[in-house]
């Protein structure tokens, strides 16, 4: 047993220090995004992504957010057709398909790929530990059947994983253990690590390396996103920001929607049929108010964005990471 000394931050421990800008308008400010893949290829986007939660990941969220070029990686539980169907249409340049660790997953993947008549472009290997062995021979093991994929990985917290996921064939690698919303890791097991110094250090990590990162978790409001993008984050996942809008699926009561985190006792027992013997929830279940169109919301994160990039004097979000500084608060 050791103690790391070394002080770790979370979003709550700082703020962005505002400096003397020469920034245009808010309005001019530059918030899409084109990022070079390992492989060469180029992706351009809004740098926000839903979250593949199965009441936020879905395909009308999905769908609005592709007028705004905005990301989303679909949930895993559509069935086989619905995927077909989806994946078919041609307002997926922004959707991800998510599969987790099952090998009857990988081989749907592989099928619908067969189906369609082309490799799936953009792919999301979830999983809550992104820390093992098996994960990693899992990147490897997509990245040779699909080798021209954008391929998201994860999710893991440090610099050292990040870099053998990137070096294993991960674009992406998705940081995070612990902090959602919807999320019990922490409060279960005792593991986890503050995420602004996660993504400082393993953004760090992955640009060494050319390759990129993703904060999943823990933003609350707008200026945690901002505080994520001038951490490093390359792109920022969101479920619980955008859960209850009116576009999300699942269970709505008068009091607005039942959203759970995928490794919750609510989502183990319907599509897994029950928690196992040997595991427990690590996800919290709540009821999250309607809060009117993903559009509305997306619209407020952006004008956040922009108007934290003036704060610093930068023209456009790649440059904000540049330009900002924290300040320790507590």
């Amino acid at each position: 047993m050791r103690i790391e000394e070394g002080i770790k931050l979370d979003f709550d421990d700082v703020l962005i220090r505002p400096k003397r800008s020469t920034a245009p308008s808010r309005k001019s400010v530059e918030l899409i995004r084109t990022f070079k893949l390992l492989n060469g290829q180029t992706f351009t986007c809004l740098p926000i992504i839903a979250s593949n939660m199965d009441s936020v990941g879905c395909y009308n969220v999905a769908k609005e957010l592709w007028q705004l070029k905005a990301c989303c990686a679909l949930h895993k539980f559509y069935s086989f057709e619905n995927l077909k169907q989806i994946f078919s249409a041609s307002w997926t340049d922004y959707l991800f398909y998510t599969l987790g660790l099952k090998d009857d997953e990988f081989w749907n993947l592989n099928k619908l790929a067969d189906e369609l008549g082309h490799s799936l472009p953009r792919i999301c290997l979830d999983a809550a530990n992104g820390h093992t062995k098996y994960f990693v021979q899992r990147v490897q093991k997509i990245r040779e059947y699909f080798p021209d994929c954008m391929l998201i990985a994860g999710n893991v917290a440090v610099p050292e994983m990040t870099q053998e996921l990137i070096l294993a064939g991960a674009d992406i690698v998705k940081l995070g253990i612990g902090p959602g919303s919807h999320c019990a890791t922490r409060a279960v097991t005792g593991i986890g690590y503050p995420q602004l110094s996660a993504i400082i250090e393993s953004a760090d990590a992955a640009h060494g390396l050319g390759g990129l990162v993703i904060a999943d978790g823990g933003c609350r409001t707008t200026g945690d996103i901002a505080k994520a993008f001038g951490a490093g984050a390359d792109f920022v996942m969101l479920g619980g920001m955008f859960a209850g809008t009116d576009e999300c699926e699942g269970e709505w009561t008068d009091d607005g929607l039942k959203t759970y985190g995928m490794s919750s006792r609510e989502a183990q027992e319907k599509y897994y049929g029950g928690i196992p013997e040997y595991a427990t929830s690590e996800g919290r279940c709540s009821i999250v108010p309607r809060k009117g169109p993903v559009k509305d919301i997306l619209m407020e994160i952006t004008g956040g964005l922009r108007s934290a990039c003036t704060y610093v004097g930068a023209s456009s979000l790649k440059d904000f990471s540049k330009c900002c500084s924290f300040v320790r608060v507590r």
